[in-house]
């Protein structure tokens, strides 16, 4: 018997930001895989292993419907997927620099306002992470939380209320439910880290097509390229009235700048082999990580750092999940089912990804280089499903709330799959700055 839980009524904030968002702490649980695969010796990694198996497997929640895994990635047909979540701790360490957030009125309650899907494929590897918007209505299906309470489904909530609703399980089984995805590990993170892991990795390089004044995080950076520290990072990661048309949409593709950067930055440069850098990194990752069962192993975290750390720039993509204006509520969004079913088949099919939305003066970034390019004749103009201030489709052929699903375009390039051009998104080949607002 389903036992109906009272929901906090949480506050429509697509249309205004009160609430940091810690996309950043993608990088966080990378970056323990790294710390414990990539330093040197192995009396090291064995501490580290040790030490971080007890405190991660205590948190541990157990996700409904979970079969077992095979002990190896390598086994897992098709690739696997991971579900991470930010979540919005008021943690007392930080709680200062987020005034309302953590002391007014909107302070109660976690809410899983960053939510991402990263899909690792088999060969070739590859990496799809799909970012999904807070204020996406979505169904929420019947989830248990951690003390075993069972939490009603409802038909149409925003997607950050699910971790209110039911914790982590919740938020796994309602991006299941929405993606028709087999979900084999899920992590949340906390938005305090992210002062410390920038710290302790000397600062991410982000670049500025045109500066960004935002009275909202206190963020003033000129044109150019920036390397970002603690604070910074995050009122970086956190603003939206700052770039683009200030949507919560266009702050996912500024946010994903960072994550991109930050990926570049640790496989390229000298940071994975030193020592003293990856030890802190776990050490501050573990501080802020609540895992899966399946994930609670750190070797398995080592596993996944393996399969992911020789993928090419190229085949590490950042998408945005496709969404229509809410008919109800101009401040949020609903799916566009027809844009994304057309995305998974891609996916799935673990096709090279070419995306043939083009960039505008109202996104969150703006493409300074098209980096690693395919032969593929894209024809982003056949869809005619132009797009709207929340980053949404036309009536055109991509509508796709109700509509039948869509096929990729088939590139004249073998292996690659141009999506639709209301898929937002970008590789870690190409070079994007964010589109400031003051211009």
């Amino acid at each position: 018997m389903s036992q109906n839980t009272r929901r906090r009524r949480t506050i429509a904030r697509h249309g205004q930001l009160r609430t940091p968002g810690p996309i950043s702490q993608l990088l966080t649980f990378i970056a323990l895989g790294l710390a414990v695969v990539l330093v040197s010796g192995v009396a090291v990694a064995g501490y580290i292993a040790y030490d971080l198996t007890s405190t991660v497997s205590a948190n541990a929640v157990e996700i409904e419907g979970q079969e077992d895994l095979p002990p190896d990635i390598g086994a897992y047909e098709g690739g696997f997927n991971i579900v991470l979540a930010g979540i919005d701790t008021c943690e007392e360490a930080y709680a200062q620099y987020f005034g309302d957030r953590c002391s007014g009125k909107d302070s109660e309650g976690n809410l899983n306002d960053v939510n991402l899907l990263v899909h690792v494929s088999d060969a070739p590897r590859r990496v799809t992470v799909v970012s999904f918007p807070r204020d996406l209505m979505v169904p929420i299906p019947e989830c248990e939380d951690a003390e075993g309470t069972t939490h009603s489904a409802m038909s149409k909530q925003p997607l950050n209320s699910a971790y209110t609703d039911g914790g982590l399980n919740c938020v796994v089984q309602t991006i299941s439910k929405l993606t028709d995805q087999e979900i084999q590990f899920a992590a949340t993170v906390t938005f305090g880290g992210v002062i410390e892991i920038t710290n302790a990795i000397g600062g991410v390089d982000v670049c500025l097509a045109s500066p960004i004044k935002d009275r909202y995080t206190g963020l003033d950076l000129d044109e150019g390229t920036h390397t970002l520290q603690g604070l910074q990072a995050l009122q970086f990661l956190r603003t939206r009235h700052g770039v683009g048309d200030g949507s919560d949409l266009g702050r996912i593709g500024n946010q994903q700048q960072y994550m991109s950067n930050l990926a570049k930055q640790l496989i390229s440069s000298d940071t994975l082999g030193n020592v003293p850098t990856m030890l802190k990194l776990a050490t501050t990752a573990v501080d802020n990580l609540e895992t899966s069962t399946s994930l609670a192993d750190p070797m398995k975290i080592v596993q996944i750092a393996l399969a992911v750390k020789s993928v090419d720039f190229a085949d590490i993509v950042f998408l945005q999940y496709p969404s229509n204006t809410d008919p109800d509520n101009a401040n949020k969004v609903v799916p566009n089912k027809t844009a994304a079913a057309a995305m998974w088949e891609a996916i799935n099919a673990n096709a090279q990804l070419q995306v043939t939305y083009e960039n505008t003066d109202r996104d969150g970034v703006v493409v300074t280089d098209p980096g690693t390019t395919t032969d593929a004749t894209a024809d982003a103009g056949t869809t005619d499903a132009g797009t709207t201030d929340a980053g949404t489709a036309d009536a055109g052929t991509t509508e796709g709330a109700t509509g039948e699903v869509a096929t990729p375009e088939a590139s004249v390039t073998p292996g690659v799959v141009e999506l639709p051009d209301t898929i937002k998104g970008t590789s870690a080949a190409q070079t994007v700055c964010s589109n400031g607002n003051v211009k």
